[in-house]
């Protein structure tokens, strides 16, 4: 062959490489790769230490464990953990650390990911390669896979164990007992060769593949069950990975649309990746699983009315089972008068009953049926639902008009502002408590947000009621709703005062509840629309604060006060869809995406922001303002 010609050929062969490579690039995600076009979802890195505040765990399948990757300035060279999320310290600073046998050396960071659900890190000695993928196999468990690329074994420990802390070898497995009677157990394959100290334990393992079960027990029962499914996972390790991916792969392609730009789609996947690690399994007091609002906050390791209709709404995208459980959970907790308690923990001696949350639960029923047709489960919930509904009714319409007001079971006004949900809402500033009975107070205004949701619940149950065969004769106080509480000198909603029936003529984002819901007039909407759309008021920099920016009580960070909560802004937004503006509804949807601070990069995504500058506000891996984000990803430009 002639020089020319081999040069010929070499290019030839690049080009059909280049073009190759190219095609694939564009071609149609293949399976189990989508999770691994989503790097860099979140920056958990965190080293243990004192008086030191972590900012959020990978965990998944509902555990209630969660690790860290390491500070590259403050390295371990193993994941961080675990954490016990419900006691909220730390098991160990890391369960397992390897490095090479024999050979006392330092390891360099190379590279850390987090995709959604698998963690990794790379790191290098004088020696050769370590890299370390981590990924949930069940609630319990965890599988850590190991791998170098040089063919010595390989030594594993543990790096501080929490003080108290006590070994026992089973086999193959090292058994950690923490004083407050969590387990960690790490397994190892049956060739590895572990032994244990007063304080730690040593593994040695051969080849250039290792695989450690890393599981967590909230007691010795718990640990007697799992153990039997950690040895199962090492036996068949590749089997529970594929697993794992095929998991995955199901949540994302639920989800995700082939028409949005991948920066969007980068947000639709941090959203899922949100929920999944706020998901938490059966546990004490919670005897369904569900979702906290944040598992990064140790106040929110519980289950909020609300919360979980507004997570349940996501989760029936993609993982509908979770999503029935998160409501049957707060319904075991449903008083005899009907009423749903506000929050329950695994410790019962935490959980609130002074007061409820908004009705929105028959909303999330109806999302769930609407995405698996399972009249089953419209025919378990609807008599709780019916009873629930009925509660408002009766405990909470102070001068019987068929108009409800948010109060409390106690008296308080600090309870009644809970259950409205906006704590601290300029609304009420100057509401006083009323009596209705020895055990129903309300606030002295009928709130219109209450109303619409309760409309709204009407429609629903009465579908639910012609799903089943029920007969639904409930008496139907909705009809004017939307008329009584608008205000046609001003053009919008607002609460009334009783017992003169004043609008209470605080511009907020109450107000964009009858538009969700449908109840309001066109007309209603044209005229409220100059307001929506008005840059000094609603139409702000990130859109539809929870007042209006020229209120003058406005306060960029209080709470219920100005700044921008995500599930109020998706109520303006669909509203908006539902009349018409699919053109204003899409701007203000990508104002949200691309304005607020870190949400297209590895930001967690927050529980509020700021309403002028789109900064990160309160709590981190917050889970409805995910659920939102999702529900504005799915309608945008329809």
């Amino acid at each position: 062959m002639s020089n020319m010609l081999y040069k010929i050929m070499i290019k030839l062969c690049f080009c059909a490489l280049l073009i190759c490579m190219m095609s694939c690039v564009n071609t149609p995600k293949g399976p189990h790769s989508i999770r691994y076009e989503y790097g860099k979802l979140f920056n958990i890195a965190y080293t243990p230490e004192a008086n030191t505040r972590c900012g959020g765990w990978f965990t998944d399948q509902g555990s209630w464990m969660g690790f860290t990757i390491p500070m590259q300035d403050k390295w371990i060279n193993g994941f961080c953990g675990p954490f016990s999320l419900d006691h909220r310290h730390w098991m160990v600073r890391s369960a397992v650390v390897p490095g090479f046998s024999n050979i006392n050396e330092t390891f360099t960071p190379d590279s850390t990911n987090y995709f959604p659900g698998e963690i990794f890190v790379k790191s290098h000695s004088p020696s050769g390669n370590i890299e370390q993928h981590l990924q949930f196999i069940d609630t319990n468990t965890a599988l850590l896979y190991i791998r170098t690329n040089i063919n010595r074994e390989l030594q594993l420990k543990g790096d501080t164990w929490a003080n108290g802390t006590s070994f026992k070898l089973n086999q193959n497995t090292v058994i950690a007992r923490h004083p407050s009677g969590e387990i960690v157990c790490i397994g190892f394959e049956p060739d590895a060769r572990v032994s244990i100290t007063n304080d730690n334990y040593l593994a040695v393992c051969s080849g250039e593949n290792v695989y450690v079960t890393l599981s967590f027990f909230n007691n010795e029962k718990e640990k007697i069950a799992g153990l039997q499914k950690a040895t199962s996972i090492l036996n068949h390790p590749q089997n529970y990975i594929e697993a794992n991916n095929k998991r995955w792969e199901g949540y994302l392609t639920s989800v995700l649309r082939n028409d949005m730009p991948e920066e969007y789609n980068r947000i639709a996947v941090k959203a899922v990746a949100t929920l999944i690690a706020n998901w938490q399994s059966q546990k004490g007091g919670l005897l369904h699983e569900g979702v906290v609002p944040s598992h990064a906050v140790g106040y929110f390791m519980g289950f909020w009315a609300w919360d979980s209709w507004k997570t349940a709404v996501a989760y029936a995208r993609f993982a509908p089972e979770v999503a029935k459980n998160q409501i049957r959970a707060m319904f075991d907790y449903q008083l005899a008068d009907g009423m749903v308690i506000d929050c329950i923990y695994s410790n019962t001696d935490e959980n609130n009953a002074r007061d409820s949350k908004p009705p929105l639960a028959a909303w999330a029923v109806d999302e769930i049926f609407t995405h698996t047709n399972d009249t089953a489960f419209v025919r378990e919930m609807y008599p709780q639902l019916l009873a629930y509904h009925r509660w408002w009714y009766a405990k909470r319409d102070h001068n019987r008009n068929g108009i409800c007001e948010f109060g409390s079971v106690d008296g308080t006004a600090e309870a009644a502002a809970w259950e409205s949900g906006m704590d601290n809402a300029i609304r009420f500033d100057n509401a006083k408590m009323v009596k209705n009975a020895d055990d129903a107070w309300s606030f002295d205004q009928e709130s219109v947000d209450l109303n619409a949701y309760l409309a709204y619940e009407y429609k629903l149950l009465k579908k639910f009621a012609g799903l089943i065969n029920q007969p639904f004769a409930e008496p139907d106080y909705t009809a004017n709703v939307a008329e009584y509480f608008f205000d046609s000198t001003t053009g919008f909603f607002f609460d009334r005062h009783l017992p003169d029936g004043e609008f209470i003529k605080e511009e907020g984002c109450e107000a964009y509840i009858p538009f969700w819901t449908g109840i309001a007039s066109k007309e209603q909407m044209n005229r409220a629309l100059p307001l929506l759309t008005d840059t000094t008021k609603f139409a702000t920099y990130i859109p539809f604060p929870t007042v209006a920016a020229d209120n003058p009580k406005f306060t960029p960070k209080g709470y219920w006060r100005g700044p921008i909560w995500l599930d109020q802004t998706y109520f303006a937004i669909k509203g908006l869809r539902n009349y018409g503006h699919k053109e204003l509804a899409d701007k203000f949807t990508g104002q949200v995406f691309n304005r607020l601070h870190g949400l297209k990069e590895d930001a967690p995504i927050h529980e509020n922001y700021g309403t002028h500058t789109g900064e990160l506000l309160k709590a981190p891996h917050f889970g409805w303002s995910s659920a939102h984000l999702l529900l504005m990803y799915e309608e945008f430009g329809k």
